[in-house]
């Protein structure tokens, strides 16, 4: 196999900023290869190898993130498998059968966790995670609301959606690409999601539903579902408009039916008509895999199904992407089997807890006002006291990052952009012991802060981005 000497004009030195430097370990004489086109021959693949790897020991430590939900810790076995299903994909249901059938488990599984009705077999799908989930139930939502319209006669051009504001950004981006008015609801106070009563007042003959989220990515709140669906029942009653609801459950559908069994949000309510889940956040599998289920069949219009024969077998496909790695979904039915009910109780109920603990420490430091707990979502946000003015929540985050922790410092939306938080996610893996350490790093820093004559940090200087604006921010 030929290959271009490390001698080649293209592998030479250069301070150039568009080359990459190769240890000299690796190599006789100094070298460089090209960061942004390809080289011109192969490298050796302990050198390729070894020059991505330290590219990567800049990025900040995955364990040490409580900024984002997404898992990031798995259990050995579950990498293993991941690591032999990496090949196989999705959307071969022929050539993969068993990953087909483990993925309808799971389904299964989750339909049984959220109480859908007894039926044969469960409706739903995996993703590729929750933003492709809401896209799916959303389109199941329009298309039902445009078959009862054309059945009677209706216009079918301006549909809406209602919604709280501090929904994740995959609904705008639904209700965009797909020609839904968007009618986002506005914080309130010290209201941060959805009320019943906002819910109503926003719904009309082209309301195609309601999203409630079980989980706010803001503040780790709930929003009230069952409250939601009471106001809608009274609508229905009153006026005749029956407006189904999906529950976006990104987190909190894998945390509620383990934390709070006795709470009512999910397909015991008769208006839920889908409910969404991330098994890549508290589903407790690496990124990214999502799931989906509906009601029932009739939840999801049959034009939305399509039936392809591919690789020589005829079969139903829902999801809007096409191929994609199997591993994940493996790697869900592992956990769910691993784990079992009990597994995944003590897992959920272990965040909480360090959540909640770490929660009431922070707010005897003195300077911070608790918005939430953790007591929903194992996930709290913090704000300063009024009497706070040498330093913002941006410097404490930045002094936070010095010792290695990544804590978002953010304001939230439209009519509570005066609002500056830190918010703080608690995940599997991250002990009482990383508790006390984030406590004791932030309690040392507070002096050091306290002596700035004022905040260093703004919202325009955080070195945290949630999203495509300022006031917006993806889970």
């Amino acid at each position: 196999m030929a290959r271009v000497p490390l001698s080649h004009p293209a592998y030479q030195h250069s301070s150039d900023h568009h080359q990459l430097a190769i240890n000299p370990v690796f190599t006789c004489e100094p070298v460089h290869i090209p960061r942004n086109h390809l080289p011109p021959a192969q490298l050796d693949p302990d050198v390729a190898y070894q020059v991505v790897h330290d590219e990567l020991m800049l990025d900040g430590n995955a364990r040490l993130n409580l900024a984002t939900f997404v898992t990031t810790w798995m259990e050995p076995q579950a990498t293993r498998l991941m690591t032999e299903c990496s090949d196989k994909n999705m959307i071969d249901k022929d050539e993969y059968p068993r990953t087909a059938e483990l993925e309808l488990r799971c389904v299964r599984m989750l339909a049984q966790l959220w109480h859908a009705p007894p039926a044969p077999d469960a409706t739903g799908c995996s993703t590729t995670g929750s933003s492709e989930a809401c896209m799916l139930a959303g389109l199941a939502l329009k298309r039902r609301w445009q078959h009862a319209r054309k059945a009677a006669g209706k216009p079918l051009d301006r549909p809406n959606i209602v919604m709280g504001v501090n929904v994740q950004v995959c609904w705008e981006k639904f209700a965009n690409y797909w020609d839904v008015e968007p009618r986002l609801i506005p914080m309130d106070g010290e209201c941060f999601h959805l009320s019943p009563a906002q819910a109503v007042a926003h719904c009309d003959e082209n309301t195609i539903g309601v999203v409630a989220v079980l989980g706010s990515t803001f503040d780790g709140s709930y929003e009230p579902v069952a409250e939601i669906c009471a106001a809608l029942d009274q609508l229905q009653a009153n006026n005749g408009l029956d407006v189904p609801v999906h529950v976006d459950g990104a987190s909190g559908a894998m945390i509620a039916p383990f934390c709070d069994p006795d709470l009512i949000w999910d397909f015991r309510l008769p208006r839920v008509a889908s409910i969404n889940t991330s098994g890549h956040k508290y589903g407790l599998v690496y990124p990214g895999v999502g799931w989906v289920v509906w009601r029932d069949a009739s939840a999801l219009p049959e034009d939305l199904v399509f039936r392809v024969n591919y690789l020589g077998g005829n079969m139903p496909t829902f999801a809007l992407n096409f191929s994609r790695p199997g591993a994940q979904v493996i790697a869900q039915y592992y956990n769910f089997l691993r784990l079992g009910f009990q597994g995944y109780q003590r897992v959920q109920h272990t965040c909480r807890d360090v959540a909640t603990t770490l929660a009431d420490k922070i707010d005897k430091l003195g300077p911070f006002r608790l918005l939430t707990r953790g007591d929903e979502l194992p996930v709290f946000a913090v704000t300063l006291h009024e009497h706070v003015t040498s330093y913002s929540v941006f410097d404490i985050s930045a002094a936070l990052r010095e010792h290695g922790w990544l804590v978002p410092a953010y304001t939230f939306p439209e009519h509570r952009t005066d609002l500056a938080v830190l918010r703080i996610v608690i995940r599997n893996g991250f002990t009482h012991d990383l508790a006390d350490q984030l406590l004791t790093d932030l309690r040392n820093e507070l002096p050091r802060l306290s002596h700035q004559p004022h905040p260093q940090r703004s919202t325009e200087s955080s070195s945290f981005s949630h999203g495509a604006s300022p006031s917006r921010h993806p889970k």
